[in-house]
């Protein structure tokens, strides 16, 4: 059982300005050094290693060694999950009239951006609804599921349900959830099925990484790919 005195040390590392800026860079999945992460939060590298070394030790980051350097990256999916919901609280009631949180402010990553290893934005939310409307996925308010029709829909696109099944089973995670979006207020697809679409996406050149961003972009070939498969609600962004 989660404790009050837990709860709030969890807050207070969050709630520090620098530490939060390292958490959120870290959301697109990938593991940074200590001097990147530095640069990212705007801090010296020495105050950088003392507030990286009180998350490590309260489990919301994780560090691998390779060769002289060290990487950290987020420790788990449900410090993912726990950041993007701080960030919906954190943009208002509305999303219109109220001011844009810190992180994110771009209106790139409004548009399409990554969730640790899944899909966020305006188009994962599109995706979501197409898929929801043609009876591909069952979403409910704590969790989903894919239909005989959704199964045979994604398995066209290049999804490997049989890889996500596994690889949530063997990693104790969900296999389809809704995720709700800061952005949108509504949800997106999350589960190692997000992780799979989102994959997918990258692998067939529909979506590429922005350098140095949560951001991606939508290419002109994913732009008439996605259009075919989800809809005109999908066909977004510029390359």
């Amino acid at each position: 059982m989660v404790t009050v005195t837990a709860l709030a040390r969890t807050a207070a590392l969050v709630g520090d300005p620098a530490r939060a800026g390292m958490l959120a860079v870290l959301m697109d999945g990938r593991a940074l050094t200590a001097s990147e992460l530095a640069r990212a939060a705007g801090v010296t590298p020495q105050t950088a290693s003392g507030h990286l070394a009180q998350l490590t030790e309260a489990g919301l980051l994780a560090v691998a060694r390779q060769g002289r350097h060290r990487y950290h990256r987020l420790a788990s999916p449900a410090v993912a999950r726990m950041l993007e919901g701080v960030m919906a609280v954190a943009a208002g009631p509305d999303p219109v009239r109220a001011p844009s949180p810190r992180f994110p402010r771009d209106a790139a990553l409004r548009e399409a951006r990554t969730c640790y290893d899944h899909l966020a934005g305006r188009l994962a939310v599109a995706m979501a609804d197409a898929l929801v409307a043609r009876g591909a996925v069952e979403l409910g308010a704590d969790g989903g599921a894919v239909t005989p029709a959704g199964e045979a829909f994604l398995r066209g696109l290049g999804v490997d349900l049989a890889e996500s099944a596994r690889t949530g089973s063997s990693r104790r995670r969900v296999f389809c959830r809704p995720c709700l979006d800061w952005s949108e207020r509504r949800p997106h697809i999350a589960g190692t099925l997000g992780a799979a679409l989102l994959a997918t996406c990258l692998d067939r050149g529909w979506l590429r990484r922005n350098e140095g961003s949560r951001a991606v972009t939508v290419t002109p070939g994913g732009r008439l790919a996605l259009r075919h498969a989800f809809g005109p609600g999908c066909a977004c962004g510029e390359a």
